[in-house]
């Protein structure tokens, strides 16, 4: 088993505790669009998630591929996610 999962951050969590709820749905759906492509890089990549304010932001170790990126781009459009195609990425 995989421990060293990327830290799950969110603006004003303390007052909207749901959105930190909402991330970890994101990141396990990404993780089983990356694990269904055979693509295994994702989660040693990956540093932090942030929702801010509807947007999602990556922050990664090592640049994502095209494909990883798209994983948490489809996660965060989902209903699961934000519904919205709002996601940036600081490499």
């Amino acid at each position: 088993m995989f421990l060293d999962h990327p830290t799950l951050t969110a603006t004003d969590s303390p007052l909207e505790p749901d959105r930190l709820e909402r991330l970890n749905r994101v990141y396990g759906y990404a993780m089983a669009l990356a694990d269904s492509a055979g693509c295994d890089g994702l989660v040693d990549k990956l540093d932090q998630l942030h929702d801010h304010k509807g947007t999602l932001i990556a922050f990664w170790h090592a640049a994502p591929s095209a494909d990883e990126q798209a994983f948490l781009a489809q996660a965060w459009a989902s209903r699961i996610g934000a519904g919205t195609t709002s996601v940036e990425h600081e490499f």
